[in-house]
């Protein structure tokens, strides 16, 4: 059994940077965390959403795998993008950093209030009335799901998420 102080040291556990004497958070993000990362950045809850409206405007399925082939690249174009900001500045704080050090602290920090106060919590309902939505379909089968039911699933993903 590990006792709480040790649990405390691990969960607080700091590198100090032998150029410059520093303290900052050890990283250990492997490759795999990395991947599974990126990937659920990038397809998120649309993947599961989108199918049914890319076949239906594009109205052929050679046209919409083609449709998804496209969307496939540009998305791993900026998965590459990414990358090379990772590597450019190996710090961490992902956007902010790459905005501080691209435009100046302002920028950077408008950007950061906005995605916590606004994309993020945002972000976070839609993917929650998404997953709430394909959770009761299996139940509702024959009629409409309640909008009530939907919400609800999607607050108590959201608490869940949140705790």
């Amino acid at each position: 059994m590990v006792s709480a102080s040790t649990m405390s040291e691990k969960t607080l556990l700091l590198a100090r940077d032998s150029c410059n004497n520093r303290v900052s958070i050890q990283r250990r993000l492997g490759l795999l965390n990395g991947v599974t990362l990126i990937i659920g950045a990038i397809v998120g809850t649309g993947v599961f959403v989108s199918p049914k409206g890319v076949l239906k405007e594009t109205g052929s399925l050679g046209m919409a795998l083609m449709v998804w082939t496209i969307t496939g690249f540009l998305s791993m174009m900026g998965a590459i993008c990414y990358t090379e900001l990772g590597t450019t500045f190996p710090m961490s704080g992902c956007d902010f950093t790459y905005m501080r050090m691209c435009f100046g602290e302002l920028p950077a920090f408008l950007y950061l209030w906005v995605y916590i106060v606004i994309i993020g919590p945002v972000g976070n309902a839609i993917a929650a009335l998404t997953f709430a939505n394909y959770v009761l379909q299996p139940f509702f089968a024959t009629c409409s799901i309640p909008p009530s039911a939907i919400r609800l699933i999607a607050a108590l993903i959201l608490c869940k998420y949140l705790i």
